[in-house]
């Protein structure tokens, strides 16, 4: 079983920055990816950015140049620090873990962009 735990998330200002991280924890035979994304209310889920077990990135068109994701191996975590934060990205943010069979989803952690 693999658990996937958020922290970081909560209330910022517009133009101010927050750090999400994720630990993965539970028997993990192999990692493809991991990522995150995010769902506002009313909206589907998209694509935040995900990061391979290589490092190779990819990133939504609306966080690009202002997200950056990283992983730690050897920890099984995944970090997000996000910049210059703007109200429309205020929602739910997912972390997830592609596994050799399946996605792992972990309960949501939320951002509040607002003044």
């Amino acid at each position: 079983q693999v658990q996937l735990v958020e922290s970081g998330g909560g209330l910022v200002q517009p133009g101010g920055s927050l750090r999400l991280s994720c630990a993965a924890r539970g028997s993990i035979s192999s990692i493809r990816a991991m990522g995150w994304y995010r769902q506002a209310p009313g909206k589907q889920r998209e694509l935040v950015a995900t990061i391979t077990s290589n490092g190779s990135t990819n990133y939504g068109d609306s966080v690009k140049g202002r997200f950056t994701i990283s992983r730690d191996n050897a920890k099984t975590m995944v970090y997000m620090q996000m910049n210059s934060l703007k109200p429309e990205d205020t929602a739910v943010y997912y972390c997830t873990l592609g596994g050799s069979d399946r996605t792992y989803w972990g309960q949501g952690t939320q951002v509040t962009v607002s003044s």
